[in-house]
């Protein structure tokens, strides 16, 4: 087994059923790598057939870090799962091999190279109406935050929701907190390697 002899890392993103989860196998066993997901579905438990996750079988022919770690009932957020990933990297590194960040998550990898902004947080209340609202949420984001609206798609609920609450309870757009104050960026000053991989 070849060592890592510096700080590296190989991000591989792609869609679902792209193969991507097999090309992280094979160049785990070839390059003494630990695959790590970054994929928002694939860190549920209970869901390995629905977001095509890596079989047990898969799973044993080399080390897979953050999947099926946590219940479907859970909360899962990208900061949540950035500190999970930047242990599970230290700890990859530590042992002297290479993290291999495997998914279709964009924001996971964006938050990975770039940080997160430091939004303040969300009042619980704002939280529950947003959460409980009835009606068209994307019509609503268009009256409120049209910037946003126009990035995200109307059937995108859970990014709609965060920008609704976000310019409720601060006055500002979720587009104006992600261009200013990042901060948190693991892979600054890190040789990353990347390989997009399409639907055949």
């Amino acid at each position: 087994m070849s060592n890592v002899s510096q700080k590296s890392a190989l991000l591989i993103a792609g869609p679902t059923a792209s193969g991507k989860s097999a090309l992280a196998l094979r160049l785990a066993q070839a390059r003494n790598g630990v695959i790590i997901n970054a994929d928002s579905m694939q860190v549920y438990a209970e869901l390995r057939l629905l977001s095509a996750r890596p079989s047990a079988a898969e799973e044993a022919q080399a080390p897979h870090r953050l999947y099926g770690h946590i219940g479907g009932a859970e909360a899962y957020s990208v900061a949540r799962w950035l500190d999970e990933a930047a242990r599970a990297i230290e700890a990859v590194w530590a042992a002297g091999q290479l993290p291999i960040i495997c998914g279709g998550t964009g924001l996971y990898f964006m938050a990975l190279e770039k940080g997160l902004s430091e939004v303040p947080p969300i009042p619980e209340v704002v939280r529950q109406k947003w959460r409980g609202y009835g009606d068209d949420l994307h019509a609503a984001l268009a009256e409120r935050d049209p910037v946003m609206a126009a990035r995200l798609g109307i059937n995108d609920r859970q990014r709609i929701i965060r920008a609704l609450e976000v310019i409720e309870a601060t006055g500002r757009s979720l587009s104006d907190w992600q261009g200013h104050g990042q901060e948190g960026a693991f892979l600054n000053h890190i040789n990353i390697e990347r390989v997009l991989v399409d639907v055949p």
